[in-house]
């Protein structure tokens, strides 16, 4: 039987890329290998978001050139943005690479494998790719990612993603009521909205039915025989799925953080009290040149306005350190405002040049050491906060989704995730597993939460001490 090892570098969106990649290769025969060596196929999904992950990913590629001279038979594939934005530069570099494509043709792999196959490169931005229907083989049946959307609109200045995944567009609700509803069937519990920006996520559609039936009242007319669904609406239709006990969201724009997607997070009780809103800089003069579209006050009063609206809210942030032009007083005011908003977590990266930004023309391009200097600086004062925000945790019961084995391999233990999505490891037994649990937080660790159980379900559904 045919093999394939998949390797992934990137963000949720390249996860979710790869499930869809795994789950192609396995309907046309393929198994999956957890050896590299022992597979027919090597499959590289790429990132170019950062410098480093594209160092990561050739540094890989010159691994596998000597696993084919010592196995000519093996096929190398090159997806993601690497290829997207690159396409025949990675060949020229790696001519041993069998086959390339990019964001929007994940769906012609199969046609590229086929032997005698007249097309090596698939790099085409494809009309109508967002509603093609990719199966997908899923690392967990208790939680899912599903894309809402791909692409962005936003050309921040240091970003790759318009070039590599295309401008916004939105799926169709009911395809993505529809994959919800069988992934719940199949067991699903907890669904990860995935987009560039799901703020903006927004589709014109004729009316339906099944529209109605979800009470979708109160929907924007823009024409007549035609609704507009933005995306708090589409929370509230995927709330309505029986079955599906939590809804998460990445990535939101601070921009487009509007009064109702607070609201639809205030009042939907599915969806889980946690956000990733990226600050970036707390200098206006650096979100200017960023090209963020809102200011230090903007991100605070809508962050503050979602606290009010939302108890106990975990917020976690993107942080770029040593961006053209950034002066001291520009860090230092991240620095404070890091310290105030007290993130649970973060992810911090200093400043890389990426081919195609606007930023490579802008003055004031600090040295390295000084990006490096104000990254460390960041992350020594988001672990001194985190820690405490954990530790802050214990002696809490918590409501957590039982997600499968914890990661010490220990029979009987279990991992799983709070409403916040602080990760808890605890002792149950495997049919808890897709269960909501009642714990009570005993030790914080450096990154996740021991707990113990308090409640536990009996057969319908009830919970008891």
């Amino acid at each position: 039987m045919k093999s394939f090892k998949i390797l992934t570098f990137g963000c949720q969106m390249n996860e979710h890329d790869s499930e869809k990649l795994a789950g192609l290769l396995k309907a046309e025969g393929y198994r999956e290998s957890e050896r590299l060596e022992d597979a027919g196929l090597v499959l590289l999904n790429t990132c170019s978001i950062r410098e480093k992950a594209e160092q990561k990913f050739y540094s890989a590629l010159g691994k596998l050139r000597e696993l084919k001279e010592l196995n000519p038979s093996i096929k190398i594939a090159v997806s993601g943005c690497i290829a997207q934005q690159e396409g025949n530069a990675v060949l020229r570099r790696a001519p041993y690479v069998d086959v390339l494509f990019g964001n929007q043709n994940i769906g012609n792999l199969p046609a590229l494998l086929k032997e005698g196959a007249d097309m090596r490169v698939s790099t085409e931005f494809a009309e109508g790719y967002e509603h093609a229907v990719i199966p997908a083989s899923r690392e967990s049946v208790v939680t899912s990612f599903v894309n809402i959307m791909y692409g962005c609109d936003n050309f921040c200045s240091y970003c790759v993603v318009p070039f590599t995944r295309g401008r916004e567009r939105s799926r169709r609700p009911e395809d993505i009521i529809r994959e919800i509803e069988e992934l719940v069937n199949s067991g699903c519990r907890e669904v990860t909205l995935l987009g560039q920006n799901v703020n903006s996520y927004g589709i014109i559609t004729p009316p339906s039915p099944s529209y109605l039936k979800r009470g979708t009242e109160g929907a924007l007319l823009k024409n007549i025989g035609e609704r507009y669904c933005d995306f708090p609406e589409l929370l509230r239709m995927i709330n309505a799925i029986d079955g599906l006990l939590r809804i998460r969201f990445v990535t939101s724009h601070p921009k487009d953080l509007s009064d109702s997607l607070i609201d639809a997070m205030a009042t939907l009780p599915k969806v889980c009290n946690a956000i990733h809103l990226p600050l970036q800089s707390a200098s206006d003069s650096v979100l200017a040149r960023m090209n963020r579209k809102y200011t230090f006050a903007d991100y605070m009063n809508k962050l503050g306005a979602l606290r009010d609206a939302v108890p106990d809210l975990a917020v976690s942030t993107d942080i770029i350190a040593g961006f053209p032009g950034e002066t001291e007083d520009d860090f230092q005011a991240t620095l404070l405002a890091l310290e105030n908003i007290r993130c649970d977590g973060i992810f911090a990266f200093k400043y890389s040049r990426r081919p195609n930004t606007a930023a490579l023309k802008l003055s004031g391009h600090l040295p390295e050491s000084a990006k490096d200097e104000r990254l460390y600086k960041i992350l020594e004062l988001q672990d001194r906060i985190m820690q405490e925000k954990i530790n802050a945790r214990v002696g809490m019961v918590e409501e957590v989704l039982a997600e499968g084995p914890d990661k010490s391999g220990e029979p009987g233990r279990l991992a799983g995730k709070t409403r916040q999505g602080k990760i808890v490891n605890f002792e149950g037994k495997p049919e808890l597993v897709g269960q909501l649990m009642q714990v009570k937080i005993i030790e914080g660790k450096k990154h996740s939460l021991i707990g113990e159980l308090t409640c536990r379900p009996d057969r319908s559904g009830v919970t008891h001490i």
